[in-house]
């Protein structure tokens, strides 16, 4: 592969709205976009591939239509947080195959204003494993409970270690003006607050908002001549983890298969990541995801988390625009990961920039750990 058809991000753009009852999705997709092909110096006209999920069975098709685009290159892939994550790898393959050269990549949500509890109820479900499952009631929370259980139970880990991701994710949040929740938190914060489903707290699970985000991704040889220096996408991987016909493991996830795939397609180790992005849906999975990554061994990921490892300058900064924990989860948070990596790689992160931030890893997780789920990673650099 050339040069030319090597794939970067070329624009990216966060919605500030966290609470927006005056604002339909398809307002925020619309703005978002036109906030990323902005930061790109690009146009509307410029668009030929577009991607998004998360707006109902037909979504890639009315957003389009919002928008008026007929790009020539669609993706509505839809695996839950993930799928903007996922979204990138795609397109950057789309372009390296010559199907499109400018695409664009949405997400715009309104939970908080529609009132959603994001994470609660089970009757939603009708597909059919979930015959074996929907009759006992399970719950999101549920889920993630089950798994943070299994980690204590048999790796010894804490309610003190879990409340450290919060506490470091709350850290961030209050060095970033957009977050929804800024005020600094303890690890004795975390526990004092109300048990949701044990032994998860209400402080160790994401919080609800409204918001939005788009992403441009172009060929290196079309961003020579853009607004700002693109930054390169060097590998990118899926998986999928599930219930295995009865023989799970808890302690088990997604990351595992797509992380080292990711890495080796980049060609770089952990010890070359300056910056994680990973997703936050509850404490137990970043400690999860951390360790299926490889950042640290499995059950060893509560100790790993401790100490301020997860802060801006700590030795691994994870979720430094505050995360789902503190600033933003629309419900479908991958696009966040991937615009604050971009971030990040820039140097425009004011007072929680990461130093010489060069090497990001973005992990995404849609669905349930414990049940199935899907995980994407994504590994870009700023040379």
């Amino acid at each position: 592969m050339g040069f030319e058809r090597a794939a970067v991000i070329a624009g990216v753009y966060e919605h500030p709205t966290r609470l927006a009852p005056d604002k339909t999705a398809y307002q925020i997709h619309a703005e978002s976009a036109r906030g990323a092909l902005a930061d790109a110096g690009l146009g509307i006209a410029d668009v030929d591939g577009f991607a998004t999920s998360g707006v109902g069975p037909l979504g890639v098709m009315t957003v389009a239509e919002h928008l008026n685009l007929n790009p020539r290159y669609f993706d509505s892939t839809s695996i839950g947080g993930s799928s903007f994550v996922a979204h990138v790898g795609h397109a950057a393959a789309a372009i390296r195959a010559g199907l499109c050269d400018v695409c664009l990549v949405t997400y715009g949500s309104t939970a908080s204003s529609d009132r959603f509890a994001v994470g609660t109820g089970g009757a939603g479900m009708s597909d059919p494993p979930d015959q074996f499952e929907s009759v006992y009631g399970p719950t999101i929370v549920g889920a993630y409970a089950m798994v943070a259980q299994r980690h204590m139970h048999e790796f010894g880990t804490t309610s003190e270690q879990l409340a450290e991701v919060a506490v470091a994710m709350r850290h961030h949040a209050s060095l970033n003006p957009a977050a929804k929740f800024r005020e600094p938190i303890t690890v004795a914060d975390v526990l004092a607050s109300r048990l949701v489903s044990s032994p998860l707290h209400l402080l160790d699970c994401c919080i609800i908002s409204d918001g939005g985000g788009a992403l441009v991704v172009t060929s290196a040889e079309r961003a020579r001549d853009l607004k700002k220096a693109p930054v390169q996408i060097l590998g990118a991987a899926e998986a999928v983890c599930h219930t295995a016909a009865g023989r799970r493991d808890l302690t088990d996830m997604a990351a595992g298969q797509s992380g080292p795939r990711a890495m080796a397609m980049a060609g770089v180790s952990h010890a070359d990541v300056d910056l994680c992005m990973i997703y936050d849906s509850f404490t137990i999975t970043v400690v999860e995801t951390l360790e299926n990554l490889g950042f640290c061994r499995k059950g060893e990921g509560g100790a790993f988390v401790a100490g301020g490892r997860l802060r801006c300058d700590g030795a691994l900064p994870v979720n430094t625009d505050g995360g789902g924990l503190s600033s933003n989860h629309p419900g479908m948070r991958g696009m966040f990961l991937v615009i604050e990596a971009v971030k990040q790689l820039r140097g425009e992160c004011g007072p929680r920039q990461v130093r010489d931030c060069e090497i990001a890893l973005c992990h995404g997780t849609g669905g349930m750990l414990g049940l199935r789920h899907s995980g994407a990673t994504l590994v870009l650099g700023r040379k």
